[in-house]
């Protein structure tokens, strides 16, 4: 069932009952998560660990990313997962009612990263450069290709996931590498001699071609050793479930999501927002039945 925020609204104004959680989940639920050092595998690791601490088993499951999780749970090989806004976008337009959101619940940040002492210090400077876009089956190679595809920028491409592009790039084999996650990132914040370079001048391009959900983010000073905020690209994250997820599994889900959100401690990223108004935004990709009846109380 998909709705809008109105919808949410309305619904609870017709006064729906049965907002009693249900029994707990009768399988070890599956959460998929990201990769080794990105903030979907801390997200994730914590919250299946809140979970099966309130009675609902979960298993987390490390995979590449937005896409493979999406995949996972439309194939029924996953429960749970994380995904770009994007990535979501892009997937439940080609298989519709295939996934259902749970919550919208950070905004994410895209990292164009390159060596502190690089003579490349605009994303156009990329032409004709080595550039790991990230692995397949993850929402980090689905935006960096619309990126340098909406400046029609040719570089030579790589597929490293987050911790073989850092190596790569310290090794020289690479000019830049692109990651989207949370601010810090574990993995790059420990790592010496890099910087980010903004990627502002391309937001606008992107929402023209491919819709609303990017914005403007800014990476504060400090962060990464910057000496002054660096300006990116956002797009939100979601929590998403397989459609055919139990409703009242669903629910409790979601529950204990808004119930632990102190608890859970990632993210410590700038762009962390986990607020009833805001989870229920999650554009194309429909909320969950269990997830709308539990955020219908604050609307009836």
């Amino acid at each position: 069932m998909s709705l809008t925020r109105r919808a949410v609204v309305t619904l609870g104004l017709l006064g729906v009952s049965g907002c009693v959680s249900g029994p707990p989940a009768t399988r070890r639920l599956r959460l998929a998560t990201g990769t080794a050092g990105g903030l979907y595998e801390a997200l994730g690791n914590r919250f299946a660990a809140e979970l099966t601490r309130r009675g609902f088993p979960t298993t987390p499951m490390p995979s590449t990313g937005s896409i493979e999780n999406l995949t996972s749970l439309a194939d029924d090989r996953a429960d749970l997962g994380l995904a770009l806004a994007d990535s979501a976008d892009f997937f439940v337009r080609r298989r519709p009612r295939a996934v259902s959101a749970v919550a919208r619940i950070y905004l994410n940040y895209m990292h164009l990263v390159v060596p502190a002492a690089s003579p490349i210090t605009t994303v156009r400077d990329l032409a004709g450069k080595r550039v790991s876009v990230g692995p397949e089956g993850s929402g980090t190679h689905l935006t960096a290709l619309r990126v340098l595809e909406v400046l029609r920028l040719r570089v030579t491409k790589s597929g490293f996931d987050l911790d073989g592009s850092l190596k790569a790039l310290e090794r020289g084999a690479i000019d830049a590498l692109f990651w989207s996650g949370g601010v810090p990132t574990p993995a790059v914040a420990t790592r010496r001699g890099l910087r980010l370079v903004p990627l502002d001048e391309v937001v606008l391009p992107l929402r023209r071609a491919y819709g609303p959900f990017y914005e403007i983010a800014l990476v504060p000073t400090g962060v990464y050793g910057a000496t002054r905020p660096v300006q990116t690209v956002g797009t939100p994250s979601y929590l998403v479930c397989r459609a055919g997820l139990p409703e009242d599994v669903a629910f409790d889900v979601t529950r204990i999501l808004f119930e632990s959100r102190d608890r859970l401690g990632a993210p410590d990223a700038p762009g962390m927002v986990l607020v009833k108004r805001y989870a229920i935004t999650t554009g194309v990709v429909p909320l969950h039945e269990g997830a709308a009846r539990y955020y219908r109380a604050d609307y009836g």
